[in-house]
């Protein structure tokens, strides 16, 4: 009866909609005859005298497994039972200790495969009663996750609540194209509260949630895409903070040297380039993996292997709004150093920063006190990190790409530039009055920013400083060593840092 979920009807009604049931899902994510599930029984049953006459599960199913050969916890939603909602299942004394509980006292990976309503007020009849909201007291062990195991969450459906929040507390999330929706409160919940008609894709769909909310990470085109990437998101990652991360057999080898790199960045400093080549050209081959590339533009993020041991990676965009840093764009980078200082990742950094984003909208957006998030992100790592200057690096934005203390490691390249601020306008600044007083202040201002241009040949910093400047070429081998010497510091830090994750 468990195994039969909501009934033939339910069952038929979620493969209407294109969607898999959560046992389905569970058995497409895990390797095979590995699942073994926690409390199959519990649930709502009705008796005539001791003779059992029916059964209706929890809108659960989880349980133990393993994915690519690691033990994982994984728990789904079952929609076929009461659209996923909370209910139909009320424990006292002799609870089994809950899920999100073992994955946190077992140190293994925890992934939600969301499907479901949230609470509903059905379970008012059910229980007789109201109840005050305390629902922190079963959600504190999904705190605790993000600091100890990698944590996945999938949406899988219409989801809505507890579970929408559920989606956010996680090292990485993903949608489904057109099946997908997340929100706090569904169509009805906003008609009853604002007053206006909205569909449900319009409301939480992937379009608003992976390019302008940022609340969630990829989009994928139909739940095997789910699976799949699911599984590659946690080859990257070790099993708990307290394990090294997992180094993968490389057939790329250390010493390449891509001769690409050394036009790819335009001599014409106004035109952009593709900075995903750069690092498809420096990092083992195909093993980079985007993380929330339709949100915050002006970077991008996700991990990769280096001689086969995991990194994450950072870089500036040119491609969009000349890669400045703008609050979305801050935040996404801010995740990315959290997840790896947590599991102990090596950070690479391809910069080229022209400072963080200017302008009305980004003061409305609160660019400063994005700025100052991102700087204490930076100052609180310790993972290894390691940045090559590609272009650009300037001001407190380009701070943000130093570490000042740790194992840190920069280099540039010889198509790099630096400062406080760009000359082109900054020197309109310091010398406005002298500009101002010249019979030609446009050729006072040209003859200004010249003179600046000439004394702003990285060599001059080398000669002074002794930052290293490197064949473009060079940039794969030195950071193979680089993270191959990082693995003993790594080693060292292993276990929980003082730095809480925060989504």
């Amino acid at each position: 009866m468990a195994a039969a979920m909501g009934g033939p009807e339910g069952v038929a009604r979620q493969h209407s909609r294109g969607k898999l049931t959560v046992r389905e899902r569970i058995e497409a994510l895990v390797d095979a005859g590995s699942f073994r599930e926690f409390m199959p029984l519990a649930g709502g049953a009705t008796y005539d005298g001791d003779r059992l006459t029916a059964f209706t599960p929890r809108a659960a199913v989880d349980g133990l497994c393993t994915i690519d050969g690691r033990k994982a916890i994984v728990t789904g939603g079952d929609y076929t039972v009461r659209g996923g909602s909370g209910g139909g299942s009320h424990g006292g004394l002799g609870m089994e200790l809950a899920t999100n509980r073992r994955a946190l006292e077992w140190r293994v990976p925890y992934i939600r495969l969301l499907d479901a309503a949230g609470g509903s007020v059905r379970s008012f009849e059910e229980i007789g009663r109201t109840y005050l909201p305390d629902g922190n007291s079963f959600t504190w062990p999904d705190v605790q996750l993000l600091r100890a195991v990698p944590v996945v969450s999938a949406v899988l459906g219409s989801v809505a609540g507890l579970p929408a929040v559920n989606a956010c507390m996680a090292h990485f999330n993903l949608m489904v194209r057109d099946t997908s929706q997340l929100f706090p409160g569904g169509p009805p919940v906003v008609k009853a509260a604002l007053g206006y008609d909205i569909s449900k894709e319009d409301l939480g769909g992937a379009e608003m949630h992976t390019r302008q909310s940022g609340v969630i990470d990829n989009l994928v085109a139909d739940e095997d895409e789910a699976f799949a990437t699911i599984r590659r998101f946690l080859s990257y990652l070790p099993s708990s903070a307290w394990e090294m991360p997992p180094r993968a057999e490389s057939t790329d080898a250390v010493e390449r040297r891509a001769e690409s790199l050394l036009s790819i960045i335009p001599r014409n400093r106004k035109r952009a380039y593709n900075v995903r080549r750069i690092i498809e050209s420096v990092v083992d081959a195909g093993s980079f993996f985007e993380i929330a590339a339709g949100y915050g533009r002006a970077r991008v993020t996700g991990l990769a292997r280096l001689d086969g041991y995991p990194v994450g990676v950072m870089a500036n965009n040119p491609a969009f709004a000349g890669g400045s840093t703008d609050v979305a764009a801050g935040d996404k980078v801010i995740r990315l150093i959290r997840l790896c200082d947590t599991f102990h990742l090596p950070m690479v950094s391809f910069a080229d920063e022209p400072g963080f984003m200017v302008g009305l909208e980004s003061e409305k957006a609160g660019i400063e006190r994005a700025g100052a998030r991102l700087v204490i992100a930076t100052c609180d790592s310790q993972m290894p990190w390691a940045t090559v200057v590609l272009g650009q690096l300037y001001g407190v934005a380009g701070q943000c790409q130093h570490r000042p203390s740790g194992m840190f490691q920069r280099w540039a390249w010889p198509s790099a530039r630096w400062g406080s601020m760009h000359i082109e306008g900054g020197a309109s600044a310091a010398y406005r009055r002298e500009i101002e007083a010249s019979p030609d202040p446009e050729a006072a201002r040209e003859a200004i920013e010249a003179r600046l241009q000439a004394i702003a040949s990285p060599f001059r910093t080398a000669e002074a400083t002794g930052q290293e400047i490197i064949d473009p070429r060079d940039t794969r081998p030195l950071l193979c060593e680089f993270v191959g010497d990082a693995q003993r510091i790594v080693r060292s830090q292993l276990g929980q840092t003082s730095m809480p994750y925060l989504p």
